[in-house]
């Protein structure tokens, strides 16, 4: 904030953030006359740019009184829907407490396709069924697409998200990694109820 309480103003043009995207991904923003870009400028005062022909987008804010924060968040929207979100999924990183966590597997990993493939499967279970329950528990949306697992929720459940993904990338058994998140969310929930009984 500056000396006079107002939030700084950003001048148009100054600003630029720019985001990779898969060239499949693009037309998940540019689809139906780009209803998406637009909507995305609209709640967040930028001017979104896409070069289709490199594949990546260019954020900046629309008027003087964007917020620099909406900026970033445009870039993470962007960013989400790179990793294979849905927008109606990613619209979730507008609000003020959420966040987009990037696993890449391969830095994990290595890149051998047989042992991406095998984790990859860990992780997303049987009819989706290890996947769902993760969001389920944690109140978070993962996405597992190409070699990237992502993540968007609130820090604290995204880290237990992260925390039982990464168990089952070291080879921690489905039920051991299901105890741990429901002790995890079970001490969220607890520490939840004790912050609303004191105010």
């Amino acid at each position: 904030m500056s000396s006079n309480g107002r939030k700084p103003h950003v001048i148009p043009g100054v600003l630029k953030l720019y985001v990779k995207i898969p060239l499949e991904r693009i037309k998940v923003l540019t689809s139906n006359e780009k209803q998406v870009i637009k909507e995305l400028e609209s709640r967040t005062l930028t001017k979104v740019s896409i070069d289709e022909v490199n594949s990546y987008a260019t954020i900046e804010p629309s008027t003087p009184n964007t917020p620099v924060a909406n900026v970033i968040k445009a870039r993470e929207f962007i960013n989400a829907v790179s990793v294979g979100f849905p927008p109606e999924k990613a619209w979730r990183l507008l609000s003020d407490d959420q966040i987009l966590l990037i696993i890449d597997l391969r830095t994990v990993i290595g890149d051998s396709q047989n042992h991406l493939t095998r984790i990859k499967g860990r992780v997303i279970g049987e009819g989706g069924k290890v996947k769902k329950n993760i969001e389920e528990i944690t109140g978070t949306y993962v996405s597992i697409y190409e070699d990237y697992i992502s993540i968007i929720g609130d820090y604290e459940n995204v880290n237990i998200a992260r925390n039982a993904i990464e168990m089952l990338i070291q080879g921690s058994q489905h039920s051991t990694v299901y105890k741990y998140l429901d002790r995890a969310a079970h001490n969220v929930k607890k520490r939840t109820v004790t912050l609303w009984s004191r105010e």
